[in-house]
C-alpha cells in the first residue's frame, strides 16, 4: 500500500547499528538506549512473566513479536503449514501505564510489521504488511488479548474460548480457532532467555499445545484443515550481539507427546545454543549450551534445510527434514520459514527459522 512506503525506509533506518546486516526488524542486537527521558527496558535473569499481562505490548521495550505456527492436514490428508507473526518495533519508549500520543497529531512512536504464510504440495505463499502505530491501523492488547495490523487479526474472548486468526492476502487466506491446552512454558530462567555467553536475552514464553481447526482458501479453493499448533510470545530491547549472523530455530511436536523447542545464534567461531526439553509427563526442563547439539545436514540456496538435533541426556537424536520447496519468505527482512518432518529417536513435526543466510 502506498501509505507505508515511507514505512520502509523507517523501518530501514531504525533497524541500523553497527553492522546493518546483523539486525533486521526484530533481530536480538545491539545495546538499549533512547535519547529520551524514559529509558528502554532490558530484560534480565531477575525478570519473571506475569499473565495475561504478558500476552500484550510492552512499549518501554525496544522489539517484541506474537508467533504462531502450525502442522495442519487438509480433510483430503495432504499436510499443510502455517505462520502467522506480528512484530512491534518501538522508535520511543513508552511506559506501559503512560498515556497513548494523539492520532490526530500522527505519532511516530512505534512501527508494526506482520507475516503470514501457507505452505502446501510445495508450494510458498508468503505476504507482509507495515503500519504506523497508535492511528488505529495497528496494535495489541492483553485483555482481551488482540493483536491486529488492519484486517489480519488475532483475538480472544474473555475468559476460556478459543481464539481466532484471521489473515487475507490477495491470493489467499485463512481463517481458524485455536483452542488453547495447558499453561505457557517459561523458557530460560523463569522465562529469561539468554540469547549468548556474556547476557544478553529477552523475555519469552511459549503455548505448545493448540488445536486448531478452519479453512485455508487458496487461489480461490477452500480447504478444510485442522491439527496443532505453536505460540511464542518474545521481548527485548536488544538486536543481535556484535559477532552475530543470524539464528536457527526449532519448535518440535513429537509423536511420543514430549515437545521440543532448540535454537542457536551463530557466532564468529562458533555458536550459542538453547532450548527447552517439554516432556509429556512432568515439567519443562531449561537446556544448557552443552546440553544441546544442532548440526546441519544439507543445505538449499544456502539454506540448511536437513539438521541433526541432539539431546544425549534425554536419549533425543532427530533428524528434522523441511519438504521439497523454497520457503523463504521474500519481505523486507528475507528468512526461512517451514514446516518439517522429524524422524530417528521420536518422530513428529514442527517448524523450523532459520535468518542471517
Amino acid at each position: 500500500m502506498k501509505r507505508n512506503l515511507w514505512l520502509i525506509l523507517l523501518l530501514a533506518l531504525t533497524a541500523c547499528t553497527e553492522s546493518r546486516e546483523e539486525t533486521g526488524f526484530a533481530g536480538l542486537a545491539g545495546v538499549a538506549g533512547s535519547e529520551g527521558k524514559v529509558p528502554f527496558l532490558q530484560p534480565g535473569p531477575g525478570d519473571r512473566l506475569s499473565f495475561p499481562a504478558d500476552f500484550g505490548p510492552h512499549p518501554q521495550h525496544r522489539i517484541e513479536w506474537w508467533y504462531l505456527t502450525a502442522n495442519l492436514e487438509t480433510a483430503e490428508g495432504h499436510s499443510l503449514g502455517l505462520q502467522w507473526t506480528q512484530f512491534r518495533q518501538a522508535i520511543k519508549p513508552r511506559p506501559a501505564d503512560a498515556t497513548p500520543p494523539d492520532p490526530g497529531d500522527w505519532p511516530l512512536e512505534v512501527a508494526w510489521m506482520a507475516h503470514a504464510a501457507v505452505s502446501i504440495d510445495g508450494q510458498h505463499y508468503f505476504a507482509e504488511k507495515l503500519a504506523r502505530g497508535d492511528v488505529g491501523h495497528a496494535g495489541a492488547n492483553a485483555e482481551p488479548l488482540t493483536v491486529w495490523l488492519d484486517d489480519w487479526q488475532l483475538s480472544a474472548p474473555s475468559g476460556n474460548g478459543p481464539w481466532r486468526l484471521q489473515v487475507s492476502a490477495d491470493d489467499w487466506s485463512y481463517d481458524l480457532s485455536l483452542s488453547v491446552n495447558g499453561e505457557p512454558v517459561a523458557h530460560g530462567d523463569h522465562g529469561f532467555s539468554a540469547k549468548s555467553a556474556s547476557g544478553e536475552g529477552s523475555m519469552y514464553f511459549s503455548l505448545v499445545d493448540l488445536q486448531i481447526g478452519g479453512t485455508v482458501t487458496l487461489d480461490g479453493r477452500t480447504l478444510t484443515v485442522s491439527g496443532q499448533g505453536w505460540f511464542d510470545r518474545e521481548w527485548s530491547s536488544q538486536f543481535l550481539k556484535t559477532g552475530q549472523q543470524g539464528w536457527d530455530w526449532f519448535a518440535l511436536h513429537l509423536d511420543s507427546g514430549d515437545k521440543l523447542m532448540a535454537f542457536q545464534l551463530r557466532e564468529d567461531g562458533g555458536a550459542f545454543r538453547s532450548g527447552t526439553w517439554i516432556p509429556a509427563q512432568g515439567a519443562p526442563v531449561a537446556l544448557t549450551p552443552d546440553q544441546l547439539r544442532m548440526t546441519p545436514l544439507a543445505g538449499q540456496d544456502d539454506y540448511p534445510r536437513q539438521w541433526r538435533l541432539e539431546v544425549p541426556d534425554y536419549g533425543v537424536s532427530l533428524e528434522v527434514s523441511a519438504p521439497v520447496g523454497d520457503y523463504r519468505n521474500t519481505g523486507l527482512y528475507p528468512y526461512w520459514e517451514s514446516p518439517v518432518t522429524v524422524s530417528g529417536s521420536h518422530s513428529g513435526v514442527g517448524y523450523m527459522e532459520l535468518t542471517g543466510y
